[in-house]
């Protein structure tokens, strides 16, 4: 009984060449991949495509692991195309023993200048039509170091007038003499990645190579490989559309460059579009899967997804989840004239109107308190609710309180507001007496907690004609009072910052920066632009 491709179950793999950190573009792929196993029954391996030491490092290596882990997904098995050196050698020694293979002594600047164009064909090398034997000789002194980088190249035979040109006898192995992070220096010559690729696929038996469409010009030589070698039963390569995002720049390459040139913090500054950037900015995994999964799997790279539409869903995501907690952002000292000196209670506030499960929580409560300087004005705009002379309002989870006047400083800055209470207004004793048309929040000032928030605007900003420049303005960072509790928040921990949006405590320490003093960074606002 003959054995087919899909006899033995589905399996594909997430095969990222470990040479910078993942992306939100990868996100979309890992959910794909891993996605397809699920769906199927069938398996899904992890594989690093490390056939270039000159860019990898196992740095890379564990950050990939950590991002796929925390999207919660699993491999079935973890390989390295490293494994396969040995067999890749050797199937390339076939393919110089079958005449379909041969070491070209041309530099990379003169083979590029024969692979012609779309309407012209390429020019056949001078060292085409060497013998099987002295190719065979000639790879074997390269894998011995007998040569410098760059002084020879092994190439596929297959026919320079093809109208793809990635058929045009395209390079499978080059020298260098980098170590390897897997392999150390034993190897000198190693695969390019369209001859590597098909062969790590067929070797773990993969029934479908799922990639993006860039790959699609290249599927011919992916088969050829396979289809030369003779493989039984090769798997299938289908391509999808990459993700493009708004405000976002998709290339590893670009984003090293600004890693490297201290342009952001390091691959997870929270503003940048790498999986480890968007964890420590607070997204969800559940937020992203989301997302993957209503964007789809389309055939064309025919527009760009609004980044609006990633931020509402983990707006959606966080509403059930977060906390709300008060944070003043630009604080102003409110004295209740008529209350007790010395005196503190307690105000009860919910934690969630999203979700009463999350209980309340009790904040202290005193004469003198912390309000934003935005909910006062000393001649009030029209429809203007909050505070201003002669005007009453309600303090969140407390009691209403009338502006009664303020103070300012030289130079005309407002620097004190004075308001008197009504002690029979307190929220939750059963009050159901007048009724106000504006409600601030506050914090209570002699245990209120200094606190560093970061908000951010977008790493990039989309040009006229369709590009991406560099923001210089992505990132501001404020002093802002918050209530005592987010003194116990735990690196990681979400809240929402009433009126303000969603905020996650940083989970790296700064060193510019008082001992145990908190920093949050923005999530995403409370509001949504996206349709």
């Amino acid at each position: 009984m003959t054995t087919g491709r899909f006899d033995r179950g589905v399996c594909v793999r997430f095969p990222p060449e470990p040479n910078g950190y993942l992306h939100i573009g990868h996100a979309k792929a890992i959910c794909i991949d891993f996605g397809a196993a699920l769906k199927y029954g069938g398996k899904c391996n992890l594989r690093f495509d490390d056939t270039n030491p000159v860019k990898e490092d196992t740095e890379y290596v564990n950050a990939i692991q950590e991002d796929v882990h925390w999207l919660g997904f699993e491999w079935d098995g973890l390989y390295y195309a490293s494994d396969y050196f040995e067999k890749m050698y050797l199937f390339a020694e076939k393919l110089i023993e079958k005449g379909l293979a041969y070491v070209d002594d041309q530099t990379a600047a003169e083979i590029a200048a024969t692979r012609g164009s779309l309407t012209e064909p390429g020019k056949e090398s001078p060292f085409r039509n060497r013998e099987p034997e002295e190719n065979l000789a000639l790879f074997r002194e390269m894998q011995a170091g007998r040569y410098a980088d760059g002084e020879k190249v092994l190439r596929a035979k297959i026919n320079m007038a093809s109208p793809n040109i990635n058929l045009r006898d395209p390079v499978i192995y080059r020298i260098s003499h980098t170590p390897h992070h897997n392999t150390g220096e034993y190897w000198k010559v190693y695969p390019m990645y369209d001859f590597a690729h098909p062969l790590e696929d067929a070797i773990e038996n993969v029934t479908h190579s799922l990639c993006t469409l860039e790959f699609e010009d290249h599927r011919p030589l992916y088969n050829w490989v396979l289809e030369a070698l003779e493989w039984p039963f090769p798997p299938r390569q289908i391509e999808f559309a990459r993700l493009e995002l708004t405000h976002t720049v998709m290339s590893k390459r670009y984003l090293k460059e600004l890693v490297d040139g201290n342009v952001v913090e390091g691959w997870d500054d929270p503003r940048m579009p790498t999986i480890a950037g968007i964890r420590r900015r607070g997204y969800t995994p559940e937020a992203v899967r989301t997302f993957c999964d209503e964007i789809g799997v389309a055939k064309k790279d025919d527009s760009k997804v609004d980044i609006a539409m990633l931020e509402h869903i983990v707006r959606e995501d966080l509403k059930a989840k977060a906390e709300s907690r008060n944070v003043i952002f630009n604080p102003v000292k409110l004295v209740i004239t008529n209350y007790p000196e010395g005196r503190t209670e307690e105000a009860a506030m919910e934690n969630s109107r999203e979700n009463p499960e999350l209980g309340e929580r009790f904040v202290p409560f005193s004469r003198e308190l912390w309000i934003d300087a935005d909910d006062f004005m000393e001649e009030p705009a029209p429809k203007y609710f909050r505070l201003f002379p002669g005007n009453e309002v309600r303090l969140k989870g407390a009691y209403f309180v009338t502006c009664t006047g303020f103070k300012k400083d030289a130079d005309g800055e407002i620097i004190e507001i004075y308001c008197t209470y009504d002690p029979g207004t307190k929220s939750g004793s059963g009050f159901e007496g007048r009724k106000v048309k504006g409600t601030i929040h506050w914090v209570e000032a002699t245990t209120a907690l200094s606190i560093t928030v970061r908000e951010y605007d977008y790493l990039f900003e989309d040009d006229e004609d369709g590009g991406q420049r560099l923001n210089e303005n992505s990132a501001r960072t404020m002093t802002c009072r918050a209530e005592p509790s987010l003194a116990n928040a735990r690196p990681g921990a979400r809240f929402q910052f009433f009126r303000h949006g969603y905020y996650i405590a940083d989970a790296k320490l700064s060193s510019d920066l008082p001992d145990g003093e908190k920093v949050f960074n923005q999530i995403v606002g409370l509001k949504s632009s996206w349709k």
